[in-house]
């Protein structure tokens, strides 16, 4: 009887070191290793990447060399200077013969006139490329600031799932110490202890699965961040912040927000307009352009002091551009059908975002804003039953692996939220919701 009341004693113990891990959780949510630790909040991770992130930054370059193509077209063509001389005379047998009655010298200026307006074509075209390039910066801002976004929250989720397991694994790990003690001494029963060893491994065998899971995000959230890899990011994240509910926004908002904000949308629009503005300079390029010319001749014309003024161009007989304006028309007709191709796409995306955003609200709405507070009042009920002897050490495990797995439910709901909510947000183009 002393044996048993010992064990039990120790068992007791063994719960209040558990709880004891608990509320050192609770009281310290973000605990991590100081060393090599980064801490950031959501505004810092997003100044440290579009400071740090290489594609970003090459996209800022694509935008200042779009740029300098339209200073490079605003240039008008340089004139052309020749001039030439004798180089030997054969009467007087000289090379260079520049004495009076001799010396040969001719002049020619020419300047190319384009016509057809093709100068100020060029200059829109090029206008047209670098607000191009300017889209798809924001738009790959947009793209990669999603995948942030989700990264950060992604994690923080993750590692308060990480804390529940971690506070079980080490109370089952006391536990099946104090038990293997315990079953030395004959005081309980082996099969007790496999039972506890077998949900301990499989805890284990999770907490591994689930710590991979975090990598992987750790590892795409620094590459955004262009952070170093042996660093840990800890997402400093408060949820308290933003609680607006989807449905406090007009669905007819949402689809005239993506119409107006999308830069994917805006890419496809502006490149109907490209090609438009190519085919008008391809139609031009078909119109000669013009060369004016003035001369000097000293001695080789039929008069001495020879001048002349003169134009040329060239007769649009048989090159009249035929293959690149049918090409330029191609272009336009697929950027039309891209266009509408993403206008299809782009009301059923946000349409599909929505309503997951909706049932990602619904679902976790329907919990019991207390439930968390309460189960976790729960616990140390059943501990102090468990005390008293009225419950086994058997039931209070399993009441703790429900409770596990409802937190664990609980966190995943919360993320998916947030994360619909994001996916909202790039489907409309517009910071809506989690600002």
């Amino acid at each position: 009887m002393l044996h048993k009341k010992l064990a039990k004693s120790i068992c007791i113990l063994c719960c209040i070191c558990f709880l004891q891990t608990k509320i050192s959780y609770a009281q310290d949510k973000n605990t991590v290793p100081a060393s090599d630790t980064l801490r950031l909040d959501l505004k810092q991770a997003g100044k440290m990447f579009l400071d740090n992130n290489l594609q970003i930054l090459a996209q800022k370059y694509s935008i200042d060399s779009a740029k300098a193509t339209i200073i490079t077209a605003r240039l008008f063509d340089n004139p052309q200077f020749g001039l030439a001389t004798g180089f030997y005379q054969p009467t007087a047998s000289r090379f260079f013969d520049w004495s009076n009655d001799n010396r040969e010298i001719s002049m020619q200026l020419s300047q190319l006139i384009k016509t057809a307006g093709k100068r100020n074509k060029n200059i829109q075209l090029a206008k047209t490329g670098a607000t191009l390039t300017e889209y798809q910066f924001s738009d790959l801002i947009r793209t990669l600031g999603f995948t942030l976004r989700n990264d950060f929250y992604n994690i923080y989720y993750l590692e308060q799932t990480q804390k529940v397991y971690d506070i079980e694994i080490s109370a089952l790990q006391k536990t099946s110490a104090a038990y293997a003690e315990q079953i030395k001494k004959g005081n309980v029963s082996e099969m007790d202890l496999l039972r506890i060893q077998s949900q301990l491994y499989t805890l284990q065998a999770e907490l591994a699965t689930l710590q991979n899971n975090i990598d992987d995000v750790q590892s795409e959230f620094k590459l955004l961040l262009r952070s170093k890899a042996a660093i840990y990011i800890v997402p400093l994240a408060d949820m308290k912040e933003d609680r607006q509910s989807v449905l406090n926004i007009p669905y007819q908002a949402l689809v005239d927000s993506a119409y107006q904000n999308r830069y994917d949308l805006k890419i496809a629009r502006t490149n109907v307009t490209y090609n438009q503005q190519n085919l008008a300079l391809q139609k031009s390029l078909a119109v000669p352009d013009m060369n004016i010319n003035l001369g000097y001749d000293r001695l080789g014309s039929y008069v001495r002091d020879y001048n002349s003024i003169g134009i040329d161009f060239p007769l649009p007989f048989f090159n009249r551009n035929q293959g690149n304006i049918k090409q330029a028309k191609l272009g336009i007709k697929s950027s039309e059908v891209q266009l509408e191709s993403l206008q299809d796409a782009l009301e059923s995306q946000v349409a599909k975002a929505y309503l997951e955003a909706l049932r990602a609200e619904k679902l976790l709405n329907s919990f019991d804003p207390k439930f968390e507070e309460n189960i976790n009042h729960l616990i140390g009920e059943v501990t102090k039953n468990f005390q008293s002897h009225n419950i086994t050490l058997l039931a209070f495990t399993d009441f703790y692996d429900s409770y596990k797995q409802n937190v664990v439910q609980l966190n995943n709901l919360r993320f998916n939220r947030i994360s619909q909510l994001e996916q909202l947000n790039f489907t409309t183009g517009t910071r809506i919701f989690n600002k």
